[in-house]
């Protein structure tokens, strides 16, 4: 099986690296096709491909978006994607300007609990891009004050679901997003399904109404999943047809505990997704 990882992030979105360092460092790893799925943004593709097109690699256009289901928030990867589809940009670009407005508004509710000049030093670690800042920016400058150890504490105490900085976003609908995919001529992934917490019943809902989308597959191997939930996602492939996807989900020195290239090999019966590149 080539090395394949299709979901990772650079610094246009939550991660540390420029796509150029993310592609270099995948190349040391023996990564041979690699996608960058930047959340909502797919201004680092470009770079990306000059470097994997130094590096050897097959570079997959991607981008990762935010979507409800049943009020339920979850992940959709698009895989082999035309970034330059208008419906697709105008989409990308509306759940961008929703995020920058959330920002705010969370920079807001933190200065009011005493950490000052929240979203000045927040926009430094985007370079001043507000349409990057996510939760997870946040979260970093939490750790760097001291205000928490660890980033999962800052949700834990700030930034999540129900917590005092908390602010709901606009997502669009599962399948207004999916829509945004077929246009642009790619595959529509479901990201990290064991991630969002639903019950088996509540996780076939999910996928049959994916699938009935539009949807055309799922991620199956993901980094540090437990082996006995990769089987139970593969059989969950098989049962609703559709194709088995795998990726790190790397984000770069933030989280040490994911690196490129590393998760469990897809199980025996699933069909993999690049075969459809």
């Amino acid at each position: 099986m080539p090395s394949v990882d299709l979901h990772c992030h650079s610094l246009y979105s939550d991660g540390s690296q420029s796509p150029q360092q993310l592609v270099e460092q995948a190349a040391a790893a023996g990564v041979t096709m690699l996608a960058l799925t930047d959340h909502d943004s797919t201004n680092g593709l470009s770079e990306a491909r000059r470097a994997a097109e130094l590096a050897g690699i097959r570079l997959i256009n991607g981008v990762e978006i935010s979507a409800m289901w049943q009020k339920q928030l979850i992940h959709l990867v698009a895989l082999n994607i035309d970034p330059e589809t208008p419906i697709l940009k105008a989409g990308l670009h509306e759940q961008q300007q929703a995020r920058a407005k959330r920002g705010r508004l969370i920079a807001e509710k933190l200065e009011n609990l005493g950490i000052e000049n929240c979203w000045q030093n927040v926009l430094a670690l985007v370079d001043n891009d507000e349409n990057r800042v996510g939760r997870a920016h946040f979260a970093q400058y939490l750790v760097s004050i001291g205000r928490v150890k660890q980033l999962q504490q800052a949700f834990d105490k700030y930034l999540g679901n129900g917590k005092p900085a908390a602010v709901p976003m606009p997502w669009t609908d599962m399948q207004t997003a999916i829509s945004w995919v077929k246009a642009a001529g790619g595959v529509t992934v479901l990201a990290h399904p064991a991630r969002y917490g639903l019950s088996q019943t509540k996780l076939r809902l999910l996928l049959a109404d994916f699938q009935q989308a539009g949807g055309q597959a799922m991620e199956v191997s993901t980094a540090n999943e437990k082996p006995n939930v990769i089987l139970n996602l593969a059989a969950l492939a098989n049962r609703f047809g559709l194709y088995a996807s795998q990726g790190s989900d790397y984000h770069g020195i933030n989280m040490p505990w994911l690196k490129l290239g590393k998760f469990a090999e897809l199980p025996a019966g699933c069909q993999p997704v690049w075969e459809m590149f």
